[in-house]
């Protein structure tokens, strides 16, 4: 059980995931149904309507199981994440050392993420670089990414909704990362989960398309909270879907004042040369201040 987001996955460990390169781990999976009249362990029971909305997820915690208070899932939640941190911390001192900037690109499926990143590979050119590849099943976008001849390694996270970590530093192991190259870490499609997991990254990178809905920020406030960088893509269709580009930017900053936000069209171009050149200045940061004079 992922009390974080109440998904059905264990601990930092408790994913059943394979790399593409035949490297297959399993660990324990743990499934739950939530079942929203149900007993705390307390004498009474709980059943939150508000006018006609049923809300799960109350309480300190942030999520309901059966048969488990408040108080043991907070316990359990800080254990799965400080497990998790230990790991992205080892990460990022790897990264740190040979300036590599790594970058979590986080959206909710069909964003067209893995479009944008063939496209900003290409735009690259031969800028040192790999690729994470984060899917439930099947290797499809790794191969896509490798089209494009960089590195890639697929991560197949079976039940999970999110990397971890862990998952991503044995991708690391495989990847052979050179120094001053840039590594983007292409996460499971969800935007809940991976709000809360450090991966060792310099910067989380929230891609929306704009057909998703204005208000799509406002819904998932934690993952563009955590997010540096929010890219507004397929900006070519918004005359098309009767879209408020404006109004995506303010919900943005409603919920995170100080967030980038970048117009891309991965199809036409529009506003590519402004991310690569977010990227490069970003990638200039990791130098360090020896190498920098």
């Amino acid at each position: 059980m992922c009390n974080v987001c109440g998904c059905g996955t264990g601990s930092v460990e408790g994913h059943s995931h394979h790399h593409d390169h035949g490297a297959g781990h399993h660990h324990h999976d743990h499934d739950h149904d939530h079942d929203h009249d149900h007993d705390h362990g307390h004498s009474h029971h709980h059943h939150h309507h508000h006018h006609g909305d049923i809300h799960f997820g109350q309480g300190p915690a942030g999520v309901e199981v059966p048969g488990m208070t408040q108080e043991r899932l907070i316990e359990i939640e800080t254990d799965i994440l400080a497990k998790n941190d230990r790991y992205a911390a080892a990460n990022r001192t790897i990264l740190a050392g040979r300036e590599i900037l790594a970058l979590n690109l986080v959206s909710s499926p069909g964003s067209g993420k893995t479009t944008l990143l063939c496209k900003t590979i290409e735009a690259l050119g031969d800028q040192p670089l790999a690729v994470i590849e984060g899917d439930q099943q099947t290797a499809n976008d790794a191969d896509r990414i490798r089209a494009t001849g960089a590195k890639a390694v697929q991560v197949n996270t079976g039940k999970g909704c999110h990397l971890d970590g862990h998952m991503v530093g044995h991708a690391m192991e495989h990847l052979e990362l050179a120094a001053n190259s840039i590594l983007f870490i292409e996460n499971v499609g969800n935007l809940v989960c991976p709000a809360g997991f450090d991966l060792g990254e310099d910067a989380k990178v929230a891609i929306l398309s704009v057909t998703e809905g204005e208000d799509k920020p406002l819904k998932y406030p934690d993952m563009f909270t955590a997010a540096r960088l929010a890219i507004l893509n397929k900006v070519d269709l918004a005359p098309y879907c009767d879209v408020d580009l404006d109004l995506y930017e303010a919900n943005l900053r409603r919920v995170n004042p100080t967030i980038d936000i970048l117009r891309v069209s991965a199809r036409t171009g529009e506003g590519m040369e402004t991310w690569i050149t977010w990227l490069r200045d970003r990638l200039a940061q990791k130098a360090k201040p020896e190498a920098a004079e």
